[in-house]
């Protein structure tokens, strides 16, 4: 009876091993998340399309969108409303000024939706691996 014991122990003790390993890789993949603030110092504005180069996202990294909500907005959109300039309906912008978005894997897309705005080049692509 002992012995079988002392191997359920080591069984649980494998068990609390390989569930510790586990939240190690899981914690250290959360924490190879970068935050960009789009434009940098200067925020999110016109001529933001430009902003990305050089730079390498990941799926799972947070953009951060700075701007003047009484001037500004940020619409996630889809390939077709980047290139159109043009928000789908019932798409919600985002309007607190200080915007938080994860990007997903593949291209993000994000416009201004303000009249003239994103044709002055107030858009972005970001291409998260």
């Amino acid at each position: 009876m002992a012995a079988q014991g002392r191997g359920s122990a080591r069984g649980n003790t494998a068990a609390v091993v390989a569930l510790v390993l586990l939240c190690v890789l899981v914690h250290s993949e959360l924490a190879e998340s970068a935050v960009y603030t789009v434009g940098d110092r200067g925020g999110w504005s016109f001529n933001s399309a430009s902003w990305p180069r050089g730079k390498r996202f990941r799926a799972g990294d947070v953009l951060v969108f700075k701007y003047s909500p009484k001037e500004h907005n940020v619409v996630p959109v889809t390939a077709a409303g980047y290139k159109s300039c043009s928000a789908p309906r019932g798409v919600r912008a985002l309007t607190s000024g200080n915007d938080r978005v994860t990007l997903k894997r593949g291209v993000n897309y994000f416009i201004c939706s303000f009249p003239g705005h994103c044709q002055s080049g107030m858009k972005v692509a970001i291409t998260a691996a």
